[in-house]
This record gives C-alpha cells, structure tokens and sequence, in this order.
C-alpha cells in the first residue's frame, strides 16, 4: 500500500485533526513501530503499528459527511445551546453523522453555511490563511452614497483588528433602503453589521450568498443538502492551493 503522511493516518483513522496530530506528535504522543513519531513522517498503513499515548490505532478511512444548508434567521450556528434555543442541527433531520457549522452566520443572519465532521477541512476552511471568498446581500434601510461606501471599501479597524478591504457593490435602491453585495475574504465575528454600523448604516436583512464557487442555487430556506463529490474536491484543493500560496 502506498504510504501516507502520519497526520493523515491520524486523521483518516477518526482520533483527531490533521492540526491537533501535529501538535501531539510534536508532544511524543505518537510513536511508529515503538520509535518516537516525527514530524511530517510517512507511513504504510497495513504494515507499520503506529499507537498514541501507548493505544494502538486501526486503520479505518472514514467516510465523511459533507452538507450544504440554507440556515434559516432564528437558529444558532451551533450544535447545541444551554439557553434552550435553536441550532442548526435541530434541522438535519436523517443525519446520523454528528456534524458540525463551518464557521458562523449569526442568529438573525441567515444563508449557506456550510457542516461536516471532516475536522481536517473543517480548520482549513475557517483558518484565516486559506479563507475562500464569501458572498452576502445585505438590506440596509438608508441610502448609500459616495460618503457611505468610501467607509464600507476601506481598511476598517473591528475590534482592534485592521480588516482587509471588502469588495461593496451598490444593487437596487427604494424608499425601504437599499441591496449591497459585499465580498468577504476573511471573517471577523459580526463584521458587516459593525462595517455598516461605522458607516451609519442600519443593517435589516443579512444573507450569505456563496461561498467560494458554492452556491445555494434555490435551496430553500431552512432546507439542507449533501455536497456532490466534485464539490466537496473543490473545497479539498482550493484549501490546499491557497494555503501553500
């Protein structure tokens, strides 16, 4: 059999993430052969004995779960809540994986959010260096002009943290407000209600759209699905690609 990487042996074989194996393996806690394991080491998963803190580990792939949602407002991205309320996983209705939200869409905010149990590419799509590209239509209530979108496009500091520039187009405009498709490459916590909060604007509905090449494509709110293979290989090689950029 081929020989792999040993963190993707770990990774394959359910005991944790690729990121929490190097840090074990870092620790000494994984040994091959009964020889201390290092770093970025391949193995044969058939012939080689590789055990973690003394337990051996078999070697079973995992078949991963991979699902695209149309979060609903009112539900929290989140598996579970000791307030009582809503979460996502409340929906996924037939799934006996136990999944969980790549990153987070507010409660009020409502889109295509992303879950699965794959731990691996679950950091890679949340970590801030391999960030794909997030589309979202946001209703303010005011009109936008020049003064306004000057503040939207610009390097904001939220939180004490610089963002980097977010692409703003300007849609329709009535006497309610007005539609913006802001595109997000990265993802700090509540960011466009607190841009369109500096820029005095009133944020009344928040939606993502896409997701890199991913979109919802008339999946109706509330509704799920699982990923196609070819979808799921897109999110695998686009994490990688930029990650090794």
């Amino acid at each position: 059999m081929e020989k792999i990487r040993l963190q993707k042996f770990i990774a394959d074989a359910g005991v944790m993430s690729r990121r929490a194996a190097e840090e074990e393996i870092k620790l000494g806690n994984f040994a091959i052969n009964g020889h201390p394991a290092e770093l970025g080491q391949k193995i044969d998963p058939r012939e080689d004995t590789v055990t973690y803190k003394g337990k051996r580990i078999s070697y079973e792939k995992r078949e991963y779960t991979y699902i695209m949602m149309n979060k609903p407002r009112g539900y929290l991205s989140s598996t579970s809540d000791d307030r009582g309320r809503k979460c996502v996983t409340d929906l996924l209705d037939g799934v006996k994986a136990r999944v969980y939200p790549v990153g987070r869409l507010d409660l009020i905010s409502e889109g295509l959010l992303l879950l699965t149990d794959d731990g691996a590419l679950k950091n890679l799509l949340t970590h801030p260096s391999t960030s794909l590209p997030k589309v979202y239509r946001v209703k303010v209530g005011e009109p936008v002009g020049e003064e306004e979108y000057e503040i939207l496009t610009s390097e904001l500091v939220i939180d004490g943290y610089k963002i980097k520039p977010v692409e703003v187009l300007i849609g329709e405009s009535d006497e309610s407000g007005t539609v913006l498709k802001m595109t997000l490459t990265e993802g700090r916590n509540r960011q466009i209600r607190k841009m369109c909060e500096q820029a005095g604007l009133t944020v009344k509905r928040l939606s993502r759209i896409s997701v890199g090449s991913l979109k919802l494509d008339g999946l109706p709110v509330g509704k799920w699905r699982y990923l196609e293979s070819d979808e799921v290989e897109y999110l695998k090689k686009a994490t990688r690609r930029m990650k090794n950029v």
